[in-house]
């Protein structure tokens, strides 16, 4: 693997390797001292151009987890803020000798960009409205841990829910992907204003009734309310968006037995959530923030690493 740009960058065979390492990778975690060497000697920039606290902070300790020099650039203090251009500063960077880009940018395509111009590996943390790759693995992960847990078999059958505002969603376009790859059916649920034109040709079941779909499916996956990225009105009022799509303490008796919650972050509680749901049994959502840390750290040892020494 050369970069992780989009989901479609991973076959079954590749997705499992990730997962199946980040298996390993989570007891680090759990250990006095959280170190590897695996990629010592390595040079990782993570540089985001858009706000984040869970992917930057993650792909840090990931990166300093496996022994790799990581370093944070921040777009607000960087020469972009002075004019420079993206190119500019990516082969700027480059020129240092540097292994890794992880990168996020407000434009969709720019992390392809980017690593057509770059000799270092790339890896997409979040392009716009187009993906987010490493957070459909890390849903994934925490996916298939609750199925193990609850003896529910693996990914092949079930049914996953990804509800509410698609439209603006880069999670929404990569779980779409990674989840037919590993087997699962997807079904995306929105107000008409908020599903992307054309996501009837992605291969999974649109609808815009939740109540109809809720108790036949595995995982419901909430979406928050972009509100950052909107122009206009998508939806008369909050309260009427959470009565037709929020998981309400009524939907969230509704769900199929076994079902789990889970929700990329950051959550408007009370809005597409509610605290019930976030904070329910069943809800995967601390889960999926544990598995972030796991999941990057074997995403750049696949694409960094070496056999030699890496698990010892």
């Amino acid at each position: 693997m050369r970069h992780l740009l989009s989901c479609r960058d991973l076959d079954l065979t590749t997705t499992t390797a990730i997962l199946d390492l980040a298996e390993e990778m989570q007891q680090v975690q759990s250990r006095p001292v959280k170190k590897l060497p695996a990629l010592r000697g390595r040079t990782i920039v993570n540089i985001f151009f858009e706000d984040s606290t869970r992917t930057r902070t993650s792909f840090e300790i990931a990166g300093k987890w496996l022994s790799a020099d990581t370093i944070n650039v921040s777009a607000k203090g960087s020469s972009v803020s002075k004019g420079e251009s993206l190119r500019d500063t990516m082969l700027t960077l480059d020129a240092m000798g540097v292994d890794a880009f992880v990168i996020r940018h407000a434009s969709s395509g720019a992390a392809a960009q980017v690593a057509s111009w770059v000799k270092a590996q790339v890896v997409n943390a979040g392009d716009g409205q187009h993906e987010h790759p490493t957070q459909a693995l890390l849903d994934a992960f925490t996916m298939r841990q609750h199925f193990a847990r609850h003896d529910l078999g693996g990914f092949e059958g079930k049914r996953v829910a990804i509800v509410g505002d698609v439209l603006h969603s880069r999670v929404a376009r990569s779980n779409v992907i990674l989840q037919q790859t590993l087997g699962s059916e997807v079904v995306l649920v929105a107000p008409p204003t908020l599903m992307p034109t054309g996501a009837d040709t992605w291969g999974c079941e649109v609808t815009k009734d939740f109540d109809e779909v809720l108790d036949s499916c595995d995982i419901v996956m909430m979406l928050r309310v972009q509100r950052e990225r909107m122009a206009g009105g998508f939806f008369p009022t909050e309260r009427e968006y959470t009565e037709a799509y929020g998981l309400t303490p009524e939907r969230l008796a509704a769900m199929k037995s076994g079902a789990a919650i889970c929700h990329p972050g950051p959550m408007n509680r009370g809005v597409e959530i509610s605290s019930a749901a976030a904070d329910a049994a069943n809800s995967l959502v601390l889960e999926q923030v544990a598995a972030g840390v796991a999941i990057r750290m074997s995403v750049l040892y696949h694409l960094l690493g070496s056999d030699e020494g890496a698990m010892h």
